[in-house]
């Protein structure tokens, strides 16, 4: 596809700089990976400690030093229900900062491709389904995760803006829930699919004779692996160019009572569910319409159970370097 940035699809130079902003997470290290495997021989990466993204200096400082021809801006402050619902202001600041940081950064040193990721929360909380592109910003945004949301919003527009002004082929995309290799599965700061893991997991360990999860079950949710995620962005890097922000995922959900049967069978867990229905659902059903994917040459390969049954394996493998 093209746009008036005059962009045309290619393979990315391999042996070009190229950063990923959040290396170290779920989505940047296996966006990582997925480079490394397919050649590219000048990865850019930097930890917190290193840079922190909220450092406007730092990161104009290691950004036009290095000049990387292409970024992954995956780097983003992230968590569940609960964690959006205790410090919006959290996340706000803190992914609106590291945003702004780093793209205006990029827009200094030239960088010729920039891929911003965004969530799928970015969607009115009550869209038709499935969730088309343009549907942004016509309804009311879903109260548990709205300061999260904003911020995404002003990331995709911070894209669009630079094409405008600077005919840059910037592009956007924004993810489903993502979950494998690397996950958060924290107590308080986890999504819906790494808590559900670790809950069964530690009441299979512990001998517990039931689990409770949170709300009905009933909401439907569609989740990608993010060895998928990372595939799709290399593609959306090499055949996508236009404003509008791409949803990435499956085409498909389930319901979370679904999933948490799934991860019971795969960890083998043999007790009873119960449903604390005093806990939020969140929004009933987002399920994202991925035709603008599919037409730029992508769908995803793995299955939901294989994806969970592999998730679970690393969960064990790094038990006891997670954090708590």
């Amino acid at each position: 596809m093209t746009d008036q940035t005059g962009f045309s699809a290619r393979p990315l130079d391999r042996d070009a700089t190229f950063y990923v902003a959040g290396h170290r997470g779920l989505v940047g290290s296996a966006i990582w990976r997925k480079l490394e495997s397919e050649g590219f021989t000048n990865l850019v990466g930097a930890t917190h400690s290193e840079v922190d993204l909220k450092d406007r200096p730092a990161v104009f400082d290691f950004v036009t030093g290095h000049k990387p021809k292409y970024l992954v801006l995956a780097a983003a402050k992230v968590g569940g229900i609960l964690a959006n619902s205790t410090f919006p202001v959290d996340f706000l600041t803190d992914n609106l900062q590291m945003q702004v940081n780093v793209l205006d950064a990029a827009l200094e040193a030239g960088v010729e491709r920039v891929l911003f990721l965004g969530s799928s929360c970015i969607y009115p909380a009550l869209s038709p389904q499935p969730i088309k592109e343009e549907y942004l910003l016509t309804g009311h945004l879903e109260s548990t995760n709205d300061a999260y949301a904003i911020a995404k919003i002003a990331g995709i527009l911070h894209i669009q803006s630079v094409r405008r002004q600077y005919g840059l082929p910037w592009i956007s995309a924004m993810p489903t829930n993502l979950y494998g290799p690397g996950d958060n599965f924290s107590r308080h700061g986890s999504h819906v699919l790494p808590a559900i893991i670790r809950r069964y997991e530690e009441a299979k360990s512990t001998g517990a004779s039931s689990v409770t999860n949170w709300g009905t079950g009933t909401p439907r949710r569609e989740f990608l692996h993010v060895d998928d995620m990372a595939a799709a962005s290399l593609h959306l890097l090499e055949h996508y160019d236009a404003a509008p922000q791409v949803n990435v995922g499956t085409g498909s959900d389930v319901t979370i009572r679904e999933i948490a049967e799934t991860v019971a069978e795969v960890i083998g867990y043999q007790g009873e569910t119960h449903w604390d229905t005093s806990k939020p659902d969140g929004t009933p059903q987002k399920l994202l319409d991925v035709s603008k994917l599919a037409t730029a040459g992508w769908t995803s390969s793995i299955d939901l159970k294989d994806g969970i049954s592999s998730t679970v394996e690393w969960y064990r493998s790094n038990l006891s370097t997670l954090r708590d």
